[in-house]
């Protein structure tokens, strides 16, 4: 796992240890910044669900001025710390251990650009994430928010955002939404 392009292009990056976090794979980590790449340059981000930090980070090393980093697990917590200071790109960040209702409550009044939900898959996690998203009014009115699932789960989209695209890569999708009568 490493950083891919930007100021840390190259960086080889901490995984966190056992079972419990799935890091993206760098076709779909690509896939994430084509699809992002003018949306970067500037932008707030949340990495929710952020295991290792890499999405963040990689935002991060491609411009994005300030990411938040959110994670339950105290294991997961460290390495994104870690990653960010080998990263060089710590003093734009913030790390936060709670789950992602939590967080989002504690970020409400804060807006983002872009959002970032890879949950573990299956389950009903990411629609419970999307509708908390929607209900704390989080997202940027040109702000997007990127899903990454299993392509077997069913993702709902709540009422006051839309499906812009889906993208399959094998067995992941990537599912772009925005705010409702918004381009992207």
């Amino acid at each position: 796992m490493r950083v891919i392009s930007g100021s840390a292009r190259g960086k080889v990056l901490e995984a966190v240890q056992g079972m419990d976090t799935r890091p993206t794979t760098d076709r779909v980590k690509e896939s994430v910044f084509n699809i992002l790449q003018f949306r970067i340059a500037g932008a707030d981000m949340l990495d929710l669900f952020a295991g290792t930090g890499q999405m963040g980070i990689e935002a991060l090393s491609r411009g994005a001025a300030h990411a938040v980093f959110v994670d339950q697990a105290p294991r997961a917590v460290r390495v994104v710390e870690r990653n960010l200071a080998a990263a060089r790109v710590k003093d734009r960040a913030e790390v936060m251990r709670a789950d992602y209702r939590q967080a989002l409550e504690r970020l409400r009044g804060q807006t983002f650009d872009v959002i970032f939900l890879d949950p573990p898959y299956g389950g009903e996690l990411l629609n419970s994430a999307l509708k908390a998203v929607e209900l704390f009014d989080i997202l940027s009115s040109d702000g997007i928010i990127i899903c990454e699932s299993s392509a077997d789960d069913a993702v709902i989209c709540p009422d006051s955002f839309t499906v812009h695209r889906t993208y399959r890569y094998g067995t992941i999708c990537l599912t772009a939404i925005c705010r409702r009568n918004d381009n992207i």
